[in-house]
């Protein structure tokens, strides 16, 4: 029986991953569905998703389906979700009727919180925290764009059934290319995820930069460390166990994406018309310092510049 997979957000991520899970197609061994929408997914039904890396080459992929309506999904065996988190209220709801308590729901999206989110609507699926680096975006419609990254997937334990291992899933990665690692408990990969996104995402949108020009400046670098170790500071308050060279290993990681790399949260502040992950990135970071007494003035003092630039219109 063929195994039915979804990608739920065909941006950066969801297509990079999905695109190689439609390999299990021609083989008969999956059907792939894609949830995406307007012209993107308007060019995915017409041409095809085209995907350009930057080291293994370029290829484009035909889903099963590609839909903007939930309800024309099955239900599912494992889905990827990689849509934004302002998005992931609305998706979490229209999820319900294609999702049991048998399907692998993978989270890969920025936040340290996604499962709490998520389980508010899906009361009884497996729901498997992940996370991903990444360099990615839609291009053009129809075009994924990857420049950076290890592109894997990190990804652990169901909290609320702790000790499950999916196999099935980490069968259909190996099967499709997919590079991937998992964790019994993912909770620290999570933070270290966010350290470095969050602040990358923070210092570039609040000063209009690219990756490489905050890494190449060294005031904005100072900065870029200064908010990094905020962060720390709130993980470690909360029990995480992060390593001494936390800050030291994601300036490492940084500078393995290309000069021009912007983050999704820069990419979605810079347009006006566009709603951004500013209370993953911000707000739970100045909610979590209030509640555990942690100081964070960096990330205040941007906090507030990104204000003045984009109003935030969920205030």
């Amino acid at each position: 029986m063929r195994l039915k997979l979804g990608v739920i957000g065909v941006g950066g991520v969801g297509g990079y991953f999905g695109s190689k899970l439609c390999r299990l197609i021609s083989a008969g061994e999956a059907a792939v569905y894609f949830v995406a929408r307007g012209e993107h997914l308007d060019a995915i039904r017409q041409n095809g998703l085209l995907v350009q890396t930057a080291g293994e080459g370029e290829w484009t992929c035909h889903p099963t389906l590609a839909t903007d309506d939930f309800h024309a999904l099955p239900m599912l065996d494992i889905c990827l979700v990689c849509v934004k988190a302002y998005d992931l209220p609305n998706v979490s709801r229209q999820l319900r009727h294609c999702v049991s308590d048998a399907t692998a729901v993978i989270t890969l999206l920025n936040g340290i919180d996604i499962y709490e989110r998520m389980r508010l609507e899906l009361k009884d699926a497996q729901i498997f925290p992940g996370c991903t680096y990444i360099g990615t975006h839609i291009a053009a419609p129809g075009r994924i764009a990857q420049r950076g990254g290890d592109c894997t997937i990190q990804f652990g334990g169901n909290p609320q059934a702790p000790g499950i291992k999916p196999h099935s899933v980490c069968d259909v990665f190996a099967r499709s290319g997919i590079a991937h690692e998992w964790f019994d408990d993912i909770s620290s990969e999570l933070w270290r995820k966010y350290i470095f996104i969050a602040s990358l995402g923070m210092v570039q949108a609040s000063f209009d930069k690219t990756l490489g020009q905050v890494m190449e400046s060294p005031e904005l670098s100072r900065c870029l460390q200064s908010v990094m170790e905020e962060i720390t500071a709130l993980g470690r308050s909360r029990g995480i166990d992060l390593p001494a060279d936390i800050v030291a290993v994601n300036f490492t990681r940084a500078r393995t994406f290309a000069y021009k790399t912007k983050t999704s949260f820069q990419r979605d502040f810079e347009r006006a018309d566009k709603p951004d992950e500013r209370d993953v990135f911000v707000g739970i970071i100045l909610r979590l310092a209030e509640q555990l007494g942690v100081e964070t003035p960096l990330t205040r003092e941007i906090a507030e510049m990104l204000e003045r630039r984009k109003p935030w219109a969920e205030h």
